[in-house]
């Protein structure tokens, strides 16, 4: 069974159907106990990461997110979620994150549209198994602001938009896809399916 932490900003039940169309359980939840006792557990986000850290901090999720990564069971962020994986961000104002990760998140800039929305193609910069048997194929972002991992061994696949940005990062069970996997059609549901698999499921 797979928990999709809620906490008021996701993308929560698209994520949960994407789940149950690979053949697994998923469920959506902010109760401690559900998450972890999980097999797996997605932290999703849409919004402002500021915003997001206070409703995790106010629901005391913080910490059970921090209490389940340090279970050794697969741990997920998507879009939103997975830049709060990292120790740090600016969008707003100085943030603290989660700190799984450490590096920080940064505002695209530069003269070409921002928010970065569309389609852009993969490129697998060392292997893993999130993206075993996967395509460099093409998946949807949305997002104004993108993230530095400190560690060149975390950052799995970066993506194009006049610079190399971060797409899928993984560190021991910890995992993030700036992208919408649920919305990025064969090649996002090849990703789910594998981080389905890593839960054992």
């Amino acid at each position: 069974m797979i928990a999709i932490v809620d906490y008021g900003m996701g993308n929560l039940h698209s994520v949960s159907k994407a789940i149950e169309r690979l053949g697994a359980e998923a469920f959506v939840t902010a109760d401690e106990r559900e998450i972890l006792s999980a097999s797996g557990a997605i932290l999703p986000g849409v919004g402002a990461f500021g915003d997001a850290m206070a409703e995790l901090t106010a629901s005391r999720l913080d910490e059970v997110v921090r209490r389940y990564a340090a279970s050794g069971k697969p741990l997920l962020g998507i879009c939103l979620g997975m830049q709060l994986l990292f120790a740090e961000s600016e969008e707003h104002g100085a943030h603290a994150g989660l700190g799984l990760l450490p590096g920080k998140v940064i505002r695209f800039e530069g003269s070409y549209k921002v928010p970065h929305m569309g389609w852009n193609k993969l490129n697998f910069l060392q292997p893993s198994p999130l993206t075993a048997g996967v395509e460099e194929g093409h998946v949807y972002f949305v997002h104004s602001y993108h993230a530095l991992p400190e560690q060149p061994s975390d950052l799995l696949a970066v993506t194009d938009y006049y610079q190399p940005v971060t797409a899928i990062v993984g560190r021991d069970n910890v995992y993030g896809m700036q992208f919408h996997p649920e919305k990025s059609g064969a090649v996002g549901l090849q990703l789910l399916g594998n981080f389905v698999r890593m839960c054992g499921q």
